[in-house]
């Protein structure tokens, strides 16, 4: 399994990615700023010029319901977003 599990596809992300030349991805909990630029660049063929990684930390949640109440937890994980050589681009599409 490599350090890049899924890039973070969602509306504010591609903002950013149009505007900024910044892509999101999210990654392995103990994935250093170094792994993951040199990952990104291996599977993309692109150059990174640097990597801002954060670590969101999993939230309880609980529903109602006519059993009683149930309680859970999201998953906890480590999001890396990564900004690219000016030209550089990564299609996530092209492989549909």
């Amino acid at each position: 399994m490599g350090i890049i599990i899924k890039p973070i596809v969602t509306e504010k992300m591609t903002t950013i990615t149009e505007k900024l030349n910044r892509y999101g991805f999210r990654v392995l909990p103990e994935a250093n700023k170094i792994e993951i630029a040199k990952a990104v660049e291996k599977m993309y063929d692109v150059t990174v010029l640097s990597v801002n990684t954060s670590n969101f930390r999993g939230k309880n949640t609980s529903r109602y319901t006519r059993g009683g109440v149930i309680k859970g937890k999201t998953a906890a994980y480590k999001k890396a977003i990564v900004t690219l050589k000016e030209g550089d681009v990564i299609d996530f599409y092209s492989n549909l």
